[in-house]
C-alpha cells in the first residue's frame, strides 16, 4: 500500500465568539449553551435550535469556539467554555469530544454527529444507556466508508488506484481508511492514502493525487466540510472525480456524496439540548443514528470531467444539474 504524507503549517487561529443577551430587561431564563468544533460550521446548529425556540440574544448565549482545522486548539478551548459557566456543551467531531470530555464530567455533553464509533472511543459506556455525562448523535464513518468508495469505484476507470483524501492528526481518520481499505481489496482496486494537515497543503495533494489516481475519496471530517469549496474546484481543476460526505458538498461541485441529511442530524443534536436543559440527563438518553442515507450526483461535475453516469445509478440518485 503506497501512502503519501503531506505535512504543512496550520491554519488560521482558532475563532472564537460569546454572544450576549441583547435585551436585559428579558424576565425569562437565559441559557447559556456551549458550542465547540474542530471546523467552523455553526449555522445548521443555530438553525435547529432557534426552530426550539432558542433564541440568540433573546434567551439564549452561545458561547462559541472553533478550531478551523487546529486540533491543537480544542483542549484550551474546552477549558474556557466552562470557565464561562454553560449548561450543556455541545462538541463537534471526536477530538472536540475527546476535548470536552477531558474538560469536565459534570456538565452534559451533546455528541454532535460523531464519525468514529462512540463507545470504542470510550465516550459512552453502552449506545442504549450511555452512562456520565455524554450522548447524541453518532455517524459511525467507518460503517459507510465502504459503500462510499464502492460508489466511487462504480463511475471510475480501473486502470489506476483510487486516492484517498484524510487530515493528519484527526482521529476520525483511521477507522475509516481501514474500513476503505478493505473495501478496496475486496473490489481489487489499489487504494492511495494521502493526508494534509490543512488547507494549505490540499493545492499539492490533489494535484499529486490527479496524476496518480482515477478518482479522490474524501473521507468524513468537518475540517473538508468547511473546505468543500476549495476542494471540489482543486478536483475540478485537475480533473480528479470525487466522492464526499454530504449533500453540500456535492452542491458545492463535487461528484458525488453519500450520507444523511446535514439539517436533519443538527435538529436531533438540538432536539438532544433542549431535552437536557428541560432537566433529562445525558448518561440516560439512548445515542441516536442516522437510518437514511442519500445518493447526490452533480450532473454538472460530470459533464465537465466526461464522466458518464450509468442509468442504474442515476436513479438511485437526487440529481443535482
Amino acid at each position: 500500500m503506497l501512502k503519501r504524507t503531506l505535512l504543512v503549517g496550520t491554519l488560521c487561529c482558532g475563532a472564537e465568539f460569546v454572544r450576549a443577551q441583547s435585551d436585559p430587561q428579558q424576565s425569562r431564563k437565559v441559557h447559556r449553551i456551549g458550542y465547540i468544533s474542530a471546523a467552523a460550521d455553526l449555522e445548521h446548529f443555530q438553525e435547529a435550535m432557534q426552530k426550539l425556540g432558542y433564541i440568540e440574544g433573546i434567551n439564549t448565549v452561545f458561547v462559541v469556539r472553533l478550531a478551523r482545522g487546529r486540533l491543537n486548539l480544542l483542549p484550551s478551548m474546552a477549558t474556557d467554555i466552562l470557565r464561562l459557566q454553560v449548561e450543556v456543551i455541545v462538541a463537534a467531531s471526536p477530538p472536540a469530544i475527546q476535548a470536552a470530555k477531558n474538560a469536565t464530567s459534570t456538565i452534559p455533553i451533546v455528541m454532535a454527529v460523531t464519525s468514529v464509533d462512540p463507545v470504542r472511543s470510550g465516550f459512552v459506556t453502552s449506545m442504549a444507556r450511555p452512562g456520565g455525562n455524554i450522548t447524541g448523535v453518532a455517524m459511525i464513518s467507518d460503517v459507510i466508508a465502504g459503500k462510499r468508495l464502492e460508489l466511487l469505484s462504480e463511475v471510475l476507470s480501473r486502470s489506476k488506484p483510487i486516492a484517498l483524501l484524510a487530515q493528519v492528526g484527526h482521529t476520525a481518520g483511521p477507522g475509516q481508511i481501514e474500513a476503505a481499505k478493505m473495501a478496496a481489496r475486496s473490489l481489487g482496486r489499489e487504494l492511495l492514502v494521502f493526508e494534509v494537515r490543512d488547507a494549505r497543503d490540499y493545492e499539492s495533494a490533489i494535484s499529486q493525487a490527479s496524476v496518480e489516481s482515477a478518482g479522490l475519496f474524501v473521507l468524513s471530517n468537518p475540517t473538508f466540510f468547511d473546505d468543500r469549496v476549495a476542494i471540489a474546484t482543486l478536483a475540478s481543476r485537475n480533473g480528479l472525480a470525487t466522492l464526499c460526505e454530504w449533500r453540500e458538498m456535492a452542491a458545492a461541485g463535487c461528484l458525488m456524496a453519500y450520507g444523511p441529511s446535514v439539517e436533519a442530524l443538527h435538529h436531533r443534536v438540538a432536539t438532544f439540548v433542549d431535552r437536557i436543559l428541560r432537566g433529562a440527563q445525558a448518561g440516560d438518553l439512548p445515542v441516536e443514528m442516522p437510518m437514511k442515507f442519500d445518493l447526490t450526483i452533480n450532473l454538472t461535475t460530470a459533464k465537465a470531467l466526461g464522466i458518464n453516469i450509468e442509468k442504474s445509478l442515476l436513479r438511485r440518485a437526487q440529481l443535482l444539474h
